[in-house]
């Protein structure tokens, strides 16, 4: 295990050598505040002492990420001249930080067992989930690190995590990147308030929504292929989100391990539901204004949290006034549809550079006349005998093609197993299949991974082709968070 730890070490400081210290500090303060929380139960002064572990931890973070970003604020708003040199964002922090404040927070209430420090080292810093995510819970790691056992190959673990491994990595260099050709330039032409068209428009916001996607699944399913090559099971953090009825399960299936996270650390302490209507909706909006203050330092984030927070109550007003069982199949693709079009929406704060780049776009999203300028002759013809007016160039083949690929894509999302659905019969991840299954009618596919002959030779086409793409450059975009 030590030879464990030491690789995950060298992994993170491999970024940046000087922020070793960091992480190294932070796991000592964590161990020794959780074993004071774990072992001192007639201590009175317990509450106290998780207070002060709590608070010094997010004090750590809001100094790294969200010092700039209030100086500037408090400078505009104020006037008063004050400059801050820029701070350089430790990779991971929000991830390890979250980690460790559920530990202590967990420790308090007693429900961890005292591990050993290397344990603990391993919990923090394991390489396969530490840059981003999934947010794991001691009650899910720890146990699995104390087996001896797991540390030793097996080859059934080898085929497994290596083939969820390299599903992952296709999806992020052969698919994200790819939809990035598309999104950037949108992007970048908002902030430089260049001319967007309805079509550049919705072009770079799907593109980017898909972009996202894939980057995220690619990432979650190489954490969990390479946490398994080693015997470890890692939680799901990503299970066909697009494939939601409504935000409240989108939430269930985007970045899982966060918004378990924002549930039981954040909103039931805030009184959850439990507090009354108006408290409640109050509790998920401001729930959501934090989450989306995690991702980043910056309006657009904060902004983007509200949306979804706005869209949760909508939600939980709905469900009241339209019960679960009046759904019909209609009704499930129209309320897919706008679900997926919401999110879309709330995605051009998320990559937005500025607010006013990210009105741009969304502007553009909604001229609709803008379009009629781009159609073809035969339709403009129609359009102006019963009198529209346009001027202006035609429908590209270029929309044309873009259209194509992104109704395919949604097809695929909407439709095709994700990974843990192709691997079921397999236990990919440390949630067993009916947990995933609860409240997802869309598990039931007749594809299933097995080893075999055909399947390695498709697995290796798919490493191999995505190996060969790693020479261009490629982002993983949740690393900034």
């Amino acid at each position: 295990m030590s030879w464990l730890v030491a690789a995950s070490l060298f992994f993170y400081a491999w970024w940046n050598p000087s922020y070793l210290i960091l992480i190294v500090f932070s796991i000592l303060f964590n161990f020794s505040i959780g074993v004071i929380l774990a072992q001192n139960k007639a201590n009175v002064h317990l509450k106290k002492i998780l207070i002060f572990g709590v608070t010094a931890n997010l004090a750590l973070l809001a100094y790294f990420k969200y010092a700039n970003f209030f100086v500037e604020n408090f400078v505009n708003f104020t006037g008063f001249e004050f400059y801050l040199s820029p701070i350089m964002l430790p990779l991971a922090i929000s991830f390890f930080t979250f980690q460790q404040v559920a530990y202590l927070v967990d420790a308090y209430r007693g429900e961890t067992r005292e591990y050993n420090f290397l344990h603990y080292c391993l919990f923090v810093t394991f390489f396969p989930q530490l840059i981003a995510g999934p947010i794991v819970h001691h009650k899910e790691m720890l146990p699995q690190f104390a087996k001896d056992t797991i540390y030793k190959l097996k080859i059934n673990n080898i085929a497994i995590g290596l083939t969820i491994f390299s599903i992952g990595l296709f999806k992020k260099v052969m698919i994200a990147d790819n939809f990035a050709l598309y999104a950037t330039p949108v992007f970048n032409a908002a902030e430089q308030q260049d001319a967007i068209n309805f079509f550049m428009a919705w072009q770079g916001a799907l593109a980017y929504t898909f972009q996202l996607y894939f980057d995220f699944s690619g990432y979650s399913d190489m954490a969990i292929g390479i946490a398994r090559l080693f015997g470890i099971r890692l939680p799901i953090n990503f299970n066909s989100p697009y494939k939601a009825y409504n935000i409240i399960d989108f939430w269930r299936r985007w970045h899982m391990t966060l918004s378990r996270f924002l549930r039981d650390y954040l909103y039931i302490p805030l009184g959850g539901n439990r507090l009354g209507k108006k408290r409640r909706y109050i509790n998920l909006m401001l729930t959501m204004l934090l989450g989306g203050l995690w991702h980043g330092a910056g309006w657009s984030f904060i902004i983007w949290g509200g949306l979804h927070g706005s869209y949760l109550i909508i939600n939980t007003l709905w469900r009241g006034i339209w019960p679960e069982e009046k759904k019909n199949s209609i009704y499930k693709f129209l309320s897919r549809l706008l679900t997926f079009t919401a999110v879309v929406i709330a995605w051009v704060f998320f990559r937005a550079e500025s607010f006013d780049g990210a009105i741009y776009v969304l502007s553009s999203m909604m001229n609709l006349p803008s379009a009629f300028n781009v159609m073809p002759v035969f339709i403009k013809s129609t359009m102006e005998t019963v009198g529209f007016g346009f001027s202006g160039g035609y429908l590209t083949y270029e929309y044309l093609y873009g259209t194509a690929w992104f109704l395919a894509f949604i097809i695929i999302i909407w439709f095709w197993p994700n990974t843990q659905q192709l691997l079921e019969n397999y236990r990919p991840c440390y949630e067993s299949i009916k947990e995933l299954r609860k409240n997802d009618d869309t598990y039931t596919f007749p594809i299933q991974w097995r080893p075999s002959v055909l399947w390695g030779v498709v697995i290796a086409a798919i490493l191999i082709s995505s190996l060969l793409s790693l020479s261009k450059l490629s982002e993983f975009l949740y690393f900034q968070f």
